[in-house]
């Protein structure tokens, strides 16, 4: 299995951080764990970027876009830094990634757009919404500054994918969105079982758990929920997309997702 090692960059960037042993463990393995998806992220906004200039979009749009890989991965060596800070060691085996999803069945603009969708309208809108959440509850100090970078980065993905595609789909005919919504029901069904799998109902900690990024994940699904309800669905929903109806048709796809 291959390993992610960024042990000596994110040595370079350890903030003071104290714990108790009670908490050490579960700190560690979450921000092992962060670092591990942020640096993975790269891939998929370099395959987007590859994607948006194959369907025709601007080059200052494609190169914004290829940017964010140097983002997330100096995101993942951010979080790494809290894994060496908290006694560990930013190093793990990761899994070989799943493909990128080229969406052949769709032409070129469609298929980026679907990608589009799913990454910055979806996952990076909800990373906003819980990373947000966590820093306000994390008291003032260097390892909140940390996250506030992140935070502020992560902001940008997510603000690109509205901007670009409030740019993209007025010139867009009603079939093409009406396809979108179909596609968003499998989009929603693939967020939904990946973020719960991640913010499992078990995880509770003391309010102490705040100060090193431990939240509970009852509360931190609530928020999902209410970030897809409230926020991504009507936003898509004024954009002219069903995701309405997609939403709610989400478990037609769940059990093949």
């Amino acid at each position: 299995m291959p390993v992610l090692d960024l042990r000596t960059p994110a040595r370079k960037h350890m903030p003071p951080v104290q714990v108790s042993e009670a908490l050490r463990a579960p700190a560690i393995g979450t921000w092992r764990g962060r670092m591990i998806n942020e640096h993975g992220s790269a891939r998929v906004f370099e395959a987007l970027a590859d994607q948006l200039d194959a369907a025709g979009i601007a080059a200052d749009r494609v190169a914004r876009c290829r940017a964010f890989a140097a983002e997330e991965r100096h995101h993942g060596v951010l979080c790494g830094a809290v894994v060496e800070a908290l006694g560990g060691e930013a190093r793990a085996e990761v899994p070989e990634p799943p493909a990128y999803p080229l969406h052949e069945d769709a032409g070129p603009l469609e298929a980026a757009l679907r990608n589009l969708l799913s990454v910055s309208c979806l996952s990076e809108t909800v990373a906003v919404a819980l990373i947000g959440a966590e820093r306000l509850e994390m008291p003032e100090g260097p390892l909140n500054e940390l996250l506030t970078r992140i935070y502020a980065e992560e902001c940008g993905h997510c603000n690109f994918g509205w901007r670009l595609l409030r740019e993209l789909l007025p010139d867009q005919d009603a079939a093409l969105k009406e396809r979108l919504g179909e596609y968003l029901v499998v989009a929603f069904a693939h967020l939904e079982k990946h973020e719960l799998a991640h913010l499992p109902l078990a995880a509770s900690f003391p309010p102490e758990g705040a100060a090193v990024g431990l939240c509970s994940g009852r509360d931190a699904r609530a928020l999902f929920y209410a970030t897809l309800q409230d926020v991504i669905v009507p936003g898509l929903e004024a954009l002219g997309l069903p995701a309405a109806r997609a939403w709610d048709r989400r478990a037609e796809a769940a059990a093949w997702v």
